[in-house]
């Protein structure tokens, strides 16, 4: 069977998706099933979700009462827990994937999705697998391989919203880097949900942790990057130690020859999905992002807002906590700003958007659930302080500006780790993210002579003071120039300085914003593709000399070579540490040089340069249940 369904629409976001004029979707949905074991017609599933809203209690209201509405979503048969938990984080249309993918998985299907990031596929494999959940079981029940830990914590984070309004779900996140033994604690406990990266995965089943006898579903997110991260090896070893009834659902942006054999060789006669994007026909926002270390972000966002900021601006932080500190911080600088999260009330909330709406709040900082549905058409500029490791939610925060047929400026802050998700968030909004440097005094003094001189023009054509109080001044202008003996131009000057209260008008002093770090990568280090297969096929025989270990063709200039513990006897592939130096550094596995194996380490070379403390999270990093326990040869 084939349905085309017509894709406008983004998860809960009709407003954004206008706002940013996100490109239509057209869906294809393609299976091979016998008649028996077509799904339900839309008929007849409506009516069953109808049926099964007419006996839920909460739906009964006294005819003098307004019914709530239903959701959009209540078409699928969802239960009423999931429901309201979609309704709170102002879900209320599906998208188009989620059309297409949600029966079918609702049906137990095996399911072949290839979307970009931004297309709503968490909610379309989450909504399903939280369905058919049995909360009474506590061994896991669904399994999620996500290729980074970044990325494990949203999907993790979204199922938690999806399902807050059920009982007994419990939802956990396993990624390297993590207490391995406080993950063990959880497993213990219970957990029906398990999101993680293939490693850590393979090392609580290795070592009897986390029992997956009663596991129900496997999810693969983000195939081809697990595939182009080196973990499809991984992948499969895990797929072969799952029970031989199970759901298997695959998610890819494309669709390599070795993902598409992964689905004929694991997956039984699969529901396939395809979302196809059409460019849009014109874009309102301008998209920018700037690279800069994590202690230097608060004073890098007071030069942006400097030098660009508008009428009105978003800045989105990830945690409730950032929005209080970064609030603080801009306060300090004079700004009039108002902080959106959860722990705000909603009496509170919409007097802040008010306030926000009508000029008396410049700057809203604000986390994405708390700012879900806010409409406000003076936003010029959105910040996202923290980076949004799912393109979905990057789509919402963008769509705050732009609105109303006006244009709008959209800026990302990125830390050297976090660079590798930029091209992630470009295919979300199909479009490149270009850079930016920190603005430098020479611009941010420009923008500050610019904005006194509009303030000035404003006030000459609309007076604040009343008549009255413009006459007093205009006295006690006279008085002070007879007294003074002072020409009207000197008298002007004071009464701007008088304005500046202190303040230097200029900045000036060092600039510290170098945009490039020594050893950065290059493309001029990318070699040729066989080159680096033979470099990294490394050698078996037993080395203990530190010259031999060096080789006789040492590092490139630009590179420096480490040493590892795991080895050939611990079973370590070349993709095995490309994929976890990858996950954990930010590096893409291009700038990853030569890789040598031996029987109990290896070596490889990578950028020099490399900041402290992405050298001490390699130290604990662990590969095939081994610390990598890095270290810098010759140290």
């Amino acid at each position: 069977m084939t349905q085309i369904i017509d894709g406008s629409t983004f998860t809960g976001a009709a407003d954004s998706q206008a706002a940013i004029e996100q490109p239509r979707e057209d869906v294809v949905l393609s299976s091979v099933v016998s008649p028996q074991e077509d799904a339900p017609s839309s008929d007849t599933t409506d009516s069953a979700a109808s049926a099964d809203l007419e006996t839920t209690p909460a739906t009964v209201v006294p005819e003098a009462e307004t019914p709530p509405p239903i959701s959009a979503f209540a078409a699928f048969g969802l239960r009423r827990e999931l429901l309201d938990g979609l309704a709170a984080i102002g879900f209320e249309e599906p998208s188009p994937i989620q059309k297409a993918a949600i029966p079918e998985l609702m049906l137990g299907r095996d399911l072949v999705g290839q979307a970009q990031t931004g297309t709503g596929k968490t909610a379309a494999f989450g909504l399903p697998l939280l369905e058919r959940l049995d909360a009474g079981q506590r061994t896991p029940q669904v399994l999620v391989l996500t290729p980074t830990r970044e990325l494990a914590m949203q999907v993790a984070e979204a199922f938690n919203s999806y399902a807050a309004c059920m009982k007994g779900v419990k939802v956990l996140p396993i990624y390297g880097g993590a207490d391995f033994r406080d993950q063990i604690q959880h497993l213990r406990r219970g957990v029906q949900i398990v999101v993680g990266t293939p490693g850590r995965v393979m090392d609580h089943m290795r070592q009897g942790t986390l029992d997956l006898s009663g596991l129900r579903s496997l999810v693969l997110d983000e195939a081809d990057e697990m595939l182009r991260m080196g973990f499809i090896d991984d992948v499969k070893w895990v797929l072969e130690q799952l029970p031989a009834e199970r759901q298997v659902v695959l998610f890819s942006a494309t669709m390599p020859s070795e993902i598409r054999r992964i689905s004929q060789n694991y997956l039984k006669d699969p529901a396939e999905v395809t979302i196809r994007q059409k460019a849009a026909d014109g874009r309102r926002i301008r998209q920018r992002h700037l690279v800069v270390n994590g202690p230097q972000k608060l004073e890098a966002l007071e030069r942006v807002l400097e030098a660009e900021g508008s009428e009105g601006v978003i800045i989105f932080a990830r945690t409730k906590a950032i929005t209080l500190t970064v609030a603080e911080s801009l306060e300090q600088h004079g700004y009039d700003v108002a902080v959106l999260n959860g722990d705000v009330p909603q009496t509170q909330r919409e007097r802040t958007i008010e306030r926000l709406r009508d000029g008396r709040v410049n700057v809203l900082v604000a986390t994405d659930v708390a700012a879900r549905g806010l409409d406000v058409d003076r936003i010029g500029l959105v910040i996202n302080y923290d980076i949004p490791f799912d393109g979905e939610a990057y789509v919402h925060r963008i769509g705050r500006t732009g609105r109303a047929g006006r244009s709008g400026e959209a800026i990302l802050f990125l830390t050297p780790r976090e660079r590798r998700f930029l091209g992630g968030l470009e295919r979300a909004v199909n479009q490149p993210i270009e850079a930016m440097e920190v603005p430098g005094n020479a611009s941010i003094n420009q923008h500050r002579l610019d904005r006194l001189r509009q303030k000035l023009t404003t006030a000459l054509q609309q007076p604040v003071c009343n008549p009255e109080e413009r006459a007093l001044l205009g006295e006690i202008l006279q008085r002070v120039a007879l007294e003074q003996s002072c020409s009207p131009d000197q008298l002007a000057l004071a009464a701007l300085e008088l304005g500046l209260a202190g303040k230097p008008l200029l900045l000036q002093g060092e600039e510290r914003w170098g945009q490039s770090r020594p050893g950065a990568p290059t493309r001029e280090r990318d070699r040729d593709r066989g080159d680096r297969d033979r470099e990294r096929s490394g050698d078996r025989r037993p080395f203990s000399d530190r010259n031999q270990e060096r080789g006789e063709d040492g590092p490139e200039d630009n590179m420096e070579r480490f040493r590892i513990e795991v080895g050939w006897r611990d079973r370590v592939k070349p993709g095995n540490i490309v994929g976890a130096i990858a996950n954990e550094s930010g590096l893409a596995g291009r700038s990853i040089g030569k890789i040598r194996i031996f029987d109990a380490h290896s070596t490889v070379d990578l950028p020099k340069g490399m900041p402290e403390e992405v050298f001490a999270d390699l130290r604990r990093l662990r590969v095939m249940n081994k610390e990598l326990q890095i270290s810098r040869l010759g140290s």
